[in-house]
């Protein structure tokens, strides 16, 4: 049961046939996307190769400063990474809204998920908590990116409902009300899916891991469901902040829209 099929280096090389195929295709529909496929492809590979090192060291250190650094910097790329996902250039003000969602969210559920359901110890042991901070933090990122391109799109595609509401005594929360809405459950929508989907059209990668890995199929489940659901926590807080604070940062002080 514990026995564990380690890859040879052919083995691996011979599950890049996935990616030739791949081109190939873009490449006889005339899809011009070869050296985006191959440029992920080798970013993914460099990155994975370089934080299984990092990690195979920070397991033997397990030091509380690596822990908190490796944090910090998963926080601070996923903030990154939602700025550039967005298409339209943000205002400042909004930035500073997904930044503070994003981060406290995520944080939050974090400590929640550590010390109250999976209470391992000691509190900064990397072997937990970099994998589960790293699941909460990537699914909230997501999250978080379509709730502002929703909100975003909203209010520049909705502008003139949203000031006729105003022009009418609309509040700008009022007025924005069916743009906010739209936007959490179009950041919301992708996590639902993927509780409904899961374990009949799909089974997920930290359960698959476990699994391969020697862990009873049983254990792997209640990890599994205890993930999805800080997940889901996580998903729902950030966003939720984003709406909430981030609609405010389109309009002035005199509740006029600033776009």
């Amino acid at each position: 049961m514990n026995d564990i099929i380690e890859l040879q280096l052919w083995q691996m090389a011979a599950a890049y046939v996935f990616v030739v195929i791949l081109i190939v295709i873009v490449k006889i529909k005339g899809i011009k996307r070869e050296t985006e496929i191959l440029l992920a492809t080798i970013r993914m590979t460099l990155q994975l190769i370089i934080v299984a090192y990092l990690l195979s060291y920070m397991f033997d250190i397990n030091n509380p400063w690596f822990t908190v650094v490796f944090l910090i910097s998963m926080l601070i790329f996923s903030v990154h990474n939602v700025f550039k996902r967005v298409k339209t250039e943000l205002l400042y003000h909004t930035k500073i809204v997904v930044a503070v969602s994003l981060v406290s969210g995520t944080l939050l559920s974090i400590l929640y998920f550590n010390f109250v359901v999976i209470q391992f110890s000691p509190w900064y042991d990397p072997r937990y908590f970099i994998p589960i901070a790293g699941m909460i933090i990537g699914n909230s990122m997501t999250g978080i990116s379509l709730g502002v391109a929703r909100l975003t799109d909203g209010f520049y595609e909705q502008r003139a409902v949203v000031e006729s509401s105003l022009m009418l005594g609309a509040t700008p929360k009022e007025a924005s009300k069916t743009i906010v809405n739209s936007a959490f459950d179009a950041a919301i929508l992708p996590t639902i899916n993927s509780m409904v989907g899961m374990g009949i059209v799909f089974l997920p990668g930290m359960m698959t891991g476990q699994i391969l890995s020697g862990i009873s199929p049983i254990v792997a489940v209640e990890y599994q469901i205890a993930i999805m659901l800080g997940i889901v926590g996580s998903v729902a807080l950030s966003v939720i902040m984003f709406v909430q604070l981030g609609y405010k940062t389109f309009f002035n002080s005199r509740n006029q829209l600033k776009i």
